[in-house]
């Protein structure tokens, strides 16, 4: 009897039993604190702490559009104790603008997908732009002025969908984030805002901006009443998401486990109202699914660039 309990030990992987961390847990920010990436990295910290049975922490490693905190994921050592909240966009829009970060979709390690940063388009409240037809008529008679995140940013792109789709003159002034180009359409500088929607959510909630159309397959639980681009007849789609990530090589046993932690976490009442109070929209998919969307994007990115005509610097 004992020699074959010796024996099923022995052919029972360690890595079959449930991974618990030995130290604490630090989940990258690649953006700025303070931003609703930085606000969702904490919610999944604090439901990941009691789940895991270790401190979590989050400590934001901003610039160059993601790159600097998503290179310092790929480097760390593939044992799950480092992870990083991030957009897609270091993994699949950086690496085609600029040669040798290091990133794309075989740098890292997949853990689940936690929420659609649903993209549109923001003007000033006074605005005489109720739809998104209506602006693309206007954009036909004289160009129209934009602020966006910068050039070949997600929301940028989804101008450009405007333009193949539906035509219009269009010209581009890049902000560092979306709080700039909005307060620029607040002082009448700017004819409309390209943004992550949940940026501008505060400034909508006061009566100070209107959405007119989002880039998104559906419309922002925020704003219900207004239609996706495509629902207006602009062929416009422009989706970005944002994830979990570990780094390459971590063993699939510990991936499973904190792809676990991450469903529970966005099941949980603080994830819920953080993700309520910055207008972010969740949307759980496993880290499977989160590979191949990975891929799909990098590839379908790459292809917009290059009629763009982008070529990595």
């Amino acid at each position: 009897m004992r020699a074959l309990l010796a024996l099923l030990l022995l052919v029972t992987p360690a890595a079959a039993q449930e991974w618990r961390p030995e130290r604490p847990v630090t989940i990258i920010n690649p953006y700025a604190t303070g931003s609703s990436t930085d606000a969702i990295a904490r919610a999944l910290a604090e439901a990941f702490s009691p789940d895991l049975g270790q401190t979590v922490v989050v400590v934001s490693r901003d610039g160059a559009s993601g790159v600097v905190g998503m290179r310092s994921l790929a480097a760390a050592a593939p044992d799950g104790l480092t992870l990083a909240f991030s957009p897609l966009v270091p993994l699949v829009v950086q690496p085609h603008l600029v040669r040798n970060t290091g990133l794309g979709p075989e740098a890292v390690s997949p853990v689940c997908n936690v929420t659609e940063n649903i993209l549109g388009v923001m003007v000033r409240a006074d605005s005489p732009w109720k739809t998104l037809p209506e602006m693309v008529s206007a954009a036909r008679q004289r160009p129209l002025t934009y602020g966006s995140p910068g050039p070949n940013s997600a929301p940028f792109l989804g101008v450009h969908r405007i333009q193949v789709a539906a035509g219009g003159q269009w010209t581009h002034a890049p902000f560092r984030g979306d709080a700039a180009s909005l307060t620029e359409v607040l002082a009448g500088r700017l004819d409309f805002a390209a943004i992550v929607v949940a940026s501008g959510v505060p400034m909508a909630r006061a009566g100070q901006t209107r959405l007119i159309a989002v880039f998104s397959e559906r419309r922002h639980p925020e704003f219900p009443d207004v239609p996706t681009a495509r629902e207006q007849g602009v062929d416009a789609l422009q989706p970005s998401y944002a994830a979990l990530f570990a780094p390459r090589g971590v063993p699939a046993p510990i991936l499973d486990r904190l792809q676990l932690a991450c469903e529970r976490a966005m099941q949980s009442e603080g994830f819920r109202l953080i993700a309520q109070r910055w207008g972010v929209v969740p949307d759980f998919r496993p880290r499977a699914e989160l590979a191949t969307r990975l891929a799909g994007e990098y590839a379908a990115i790459g292809r917009t660039l290059r009629e763009l005509g982008v070529t990595p610097e």
